[in-house]
C-alpha cells in the first residue's frame, strides 16, 4: 500500500526553525482529523522506541487502504490515537507527548514560557486528607515573583481567598493566569512529629500574573569558602542549549577561583538537551576528552542512527570548554523533579568519577525523545502548514559507556534527605539542608552545619508536572 509504506530515514541533527507560514497564509486549508491521525500513525510506526511492543504499529497491521482509514477514523482526535499507541503508559512510557501547537513547544525548549516566577510543592495539611497547602520551592530570577520580593520557603494556604483542597487546587493554581496567593505561618509546635503541626493564614498576600518569561537555567553560581577550601555551587535548572555559554561562564568562574570541589544542584532540573548534558559532563571533568560519555540506541528499524556522545573540549558556536578536571562531584536531587538529562549526567559520570548523590530517589527516565513534525522527513523543513501538531515520542534509550540504563525506579541517593516544607532554607546558603549535607561530606571533619535533626518525610501531592519537565531530547 503506497500510502502507508514504511520509509526509513536518517534524522537531521539540526532543525531549521524558520517558519514556512509567512508566504502561504492564503493557501492554508485546515487539516482534517483523519489527515493528522495519518501523520501520528506513520510517525510512530517509524520512530517510536517501543514500536515492536505495540501490535497496532506493526508494518503489516493493515491489509488495505480502507482498513487503515477505518482504523484512523475510529479515533476522534489525534490525542486519542497517540495515547492508544503508547506502550504501557503507566509503567514504561510515562513520557511521550503530543502537542497541538508546536510553537509553544519550541519556545519551551528555548526556555520561554508564560510564567509568574514561582515553583511550588503542594502537601496535605497535617492530619487532614482533603486540605492542601503549598510551599514556594523556587523563585525565578528577574521574574514577576522576584520583583515582588517573594522567597523560597514561604507557605501559602489559600488562593483568591479560597482554602486549597484536593478538589480545587488545579483550578486555582494551574488553570488561571492571574491569582492572589494567601500566605500562612507553619507552626511545628516544637515537636519532631508532624501530626500536631498547624498552618494559619497570616494576612499577607501577593498578586501574581503570568507573563512571557525567558529563564536562564543557571539559577545560582557561586564559590563557597569553607576551611580555606573553595567549593563551587551550581544550581542548574534545565539543559537548554540556548544558554550553553552561560553554563560555560559559570565554570570559568569556578576555574578562576581554583574550585577543587563542586556541588551540582539538580533538584528541580527535569532535563533537556542531551548534547548540553554532554557539555556539562565535560566541564566537570576535562580529563576524558574524546572518550564516550553516553550512548543512544534507537528501535530496530533505525539502528543505523545509534550514536555516541563524547566528552569534548569545545562547544559548538561558543568556544573552548572551561573544565575543572574533578574526580568527584556532589549532586543534589529530588524525587519528582530530578529527571532525564539530569539522570543522564549522574549515570554517565559515575562510570568515570565518584558521584555522590544527596537528596531523594530520582524520577527514573532513561529514554530520549525528539520533536517530530508532519513533514517528509519529520523535521521542521517543509512542515505541513495546515496544522500545528507535533509529537515528542520516546525514540531512543540512553546508557552510559558501560551500557547501563538509568533504572525505571530512579537513581538512589547515597545520602537520603527529603526537603521539608517548613525548613526549606535559602538556596546557596551553607545551612540549607541538602547543601549543608554536601559540605559536611566534603569537609568530613567539620560537622557543624545545621543538618536536620530528623528526616520526617512529607509526601508531596502528585500535582501536574510543569510543561516539558522530565524531558530529555535530541537536538
Amino acid at each position: 500500500m503506497k500510502n502507508i509504506r514504511v520509509i526509513l530515514f536518517t534524522f537531521f541533527v539540526t532543525l531549521t526553525l524558520t517558519s514556512c507560514f509567512d508566504d502561504n497564509d492564503d493557501n492554508i486549508i485546515s487539516a482534517s482529523t483523519l489527515d493528522i491521525n495519518d501523520f501520528v500513525w506513520k510517525a510512530m510506526n517509524i520512530v517510536y522506541l517501543y514500536k515492536p511492543e505495540v501490535p497496532d504499529l506493526a508494518n503489516g497491521r493493515f491489509n488495505t487502504d480502507e482498513a487503515y482509514n477505518n482504523y484512523l477514523n475510529d479515533f476522534n482526535s489525534p490525542e486519542a490515537l497517540f495515547e492508544s499507541l503508547k506502550f504501557n503508559p503507566t509503567t514504561v512510557d510515562r513520557f511521550s507527548r503530543i502537542y497541538d501547537n508546536y510553537f509553544d513547544l519550541q519556545n519551551q525548549q528555548s526556555g520561554i514560557t508564560l510564567n509568574n516566577g514561582i515553583e511550588f510543592i503542594l502537601y496535605r495539611v497535617p492530619g487532614d486528607e482533603t486540605q492542601v497547602f503549598g510551599a514556594i520551592s523556587l523563585v525565578l530570577n528577574n521574574s514577576v515573583a522576584d520583583d515582588l520580593g517573594l522567597e523560597r520557603g514561604q507557605i501559602f494556604r489559600a488562593v483568591d481567598g479560597i482554602n486549597l483542597t484536593q478538589s480545587n487546587y488545579i483550578n486555582l493554581l494551574y488553570d488561571q493566569d492571574s491569582y492572589t496567593l494567601n500566605f500562612a505561618d507553619y507552626n511545628d509546635n516544637n515537636t519532631t512529629q508532624s501530626g500536631d503541626d498547624t498552618i494559619s493564614l497570616n494576612g499577607q498576600n501577593a498578586d501574581l500574573t503570568k507573563v512571557v518569561y525567558t529563564e536562564n537555567p543557571v539559577h545560582i553560581s557561586k564559590v563557597i569558602n569553607v576551611n580555606n577550601e573553595n567549593i563551587g555551587y551550581l544550581m542548574y535548572n534545565g539543559f537548554i542549549q540556548n544558554f550553553d555559554s552561560s553554563l560555560n561562564a559559570a565554570f570559568a568562574q569556578f576555574q578562576a577561583a581554583g574550585v577543587t570541589e563542586l556541588v551540582l544542584d539538580l533538584r528541580y532540573n527535569g532535563g533537556g538537551s542531551v548534547q548540553t548534558a554532554a557539555y556539562l559532563g565535560s566541564m566537570i571533568t576535562g580529563q576524558f576528552t574524546g572518550e564516550i560519555y553516553s550512548k543512544l540506541f534507537y528501535n530496530e528499524n533505525l539502528s543505523s542512527n545509534n550514536r555516541n556522545y563524547l566528552f569534548t573540549n569545545s562547544i559548538q558556536n561558543v568556544g573552548s570548554i572551561n573544565s575543572l578536571n574533578l574526580s568527584k562531584v556532589y549532586v543534589l536531587t529530588t524525587q519528582r523533579r530530578t529527571a532525564s538529562a539530569s539522570e543522564l549526567v549522574i549515570n554517565s559520570l559515575s562510570a568515570y568519577i565518584d558521584v555522590v548523590v544527596i537528596g531523594e530517589n530520582t524520577v527514573g527516565k532513561t529514554q530520549a525523545s525528539r520533536t517530530i513534525y508532519d513533514s517528509p522527513d519529520f523535521s521542521f523543513d517543509n512542515v505541513n502548514i495546515n496544522h500545528t501538531y507535533a509529537l515528542q515520542p520516546l525514540i531512543a534509550n540512553s546508557t552510559n559507556v558501560n551500557d547501563l540504563l538509568v533504572p525505571s525506579n530512579g537513581l538512589q541517593p547515597d545520602i537520603e534527605i527529603s526537603e521539608r516544607p517548613h525548613t526549606l532554607g535559602a538556596l546557596g546558603d551553607v545551612n540549607e539542608p541538602l547543601l549543608a549535607a554536601a559540605i559536611s561530606e566534603i569537609t568530613v571533619s567539620d560537622r557543624s552545619f545545621n543538618l536536620p535533626s530528623s528526616n520526617i518525610f512529607f509526601r508531596p501531592i502528585d500535582a501536574p508536572i510543569p510543561f516539558l519537565e522530565q524531558e530529555m531530547y535530541i537536538d
